[in-house]
């Protein structure tokens, strides 16, 4: 399964905290852990400096306490845990699929299961709440979409039209046309 995998596994950048201003980028790729440094600075005896490198293994990076401390301090302590799992061999298959994929499979969730995921992360929450997902919902519970349904979910969204009970569905369908008609019968003036 990790033969699937892409070459590079995760990429990170950024400013060291203040009131430093060098630039930072962790890059991890199937065999190693690439730190790398640009030192921005305006005095003269630094703008000679290159940037640096550090390429270890994965055992030399888990053995490494002071790159451990420096990437905790710049990138923070949840991006080295998951750093530290990635050179364990503990892989996020799920978060590496496409929205799409996820997508299909989301929608063949109970209800209850799509609340729960949706708070499992920010990348779920989008997804939980889109109107690709509810539109694939709507498709699979119903029997048919008239296009008067998809008119009104373009207007509420496909979310509020799934939870939208179904005699009220039937009155903001025939408001929605009786505002059409009516916009239709407007004579102009001339």
């Amino acid at each position: 399964m990790a033969s699937l995998l892409p070459e590079t596994l995760f990429e990170a950048g950024g400013q060291g905290p203040a009131p430093s201003k060098d630039y930072y980028q962790l890059q991890i790729t199937r065999s190693q852990v690439i730190f790398r440094w640009w030192r921005i600075s305006l005095r003269n005896d630094y703008r000679t400096n290159r940037p640096g490198v550090t390429k270890e293994c994965y055992e030399d990076f888990l053995d490494d306490v002071n790159l451990h401390v420096q990437i905790a301090l710049i990138f923070g302590s949840k991006i080295l845990q998951y750093v530290t799992n990635l050179c364990k061999g503990k892989y996020d298959f799920l978060e590496r699929l496409s929205d799409t994929l996820l997508l299909c499979i989301i929608s063949y969730l109970d209800l209850e299961d799509i609340a729960r995921l949706s708070q499992t992360s920010h990348r779920f929450e989008k997804l939980c709440t889109s109107d690709k997902l509810w539109e694939q919902i709507v498709a699979l519970m119903c029997d048919t979409v008239t296009q008067d349904m998809k008119a009104l979910a373009k207007d509420i969204g496909w979310r509020q039209l799934f939870f939208t009970n179904k005699l009220q569905l039937q009155r903001q369908i025939r408001k929605r046309r009786q505002q059409n008609d009516d916009k239709k019968e407007v004579p102009l003036e001339t």
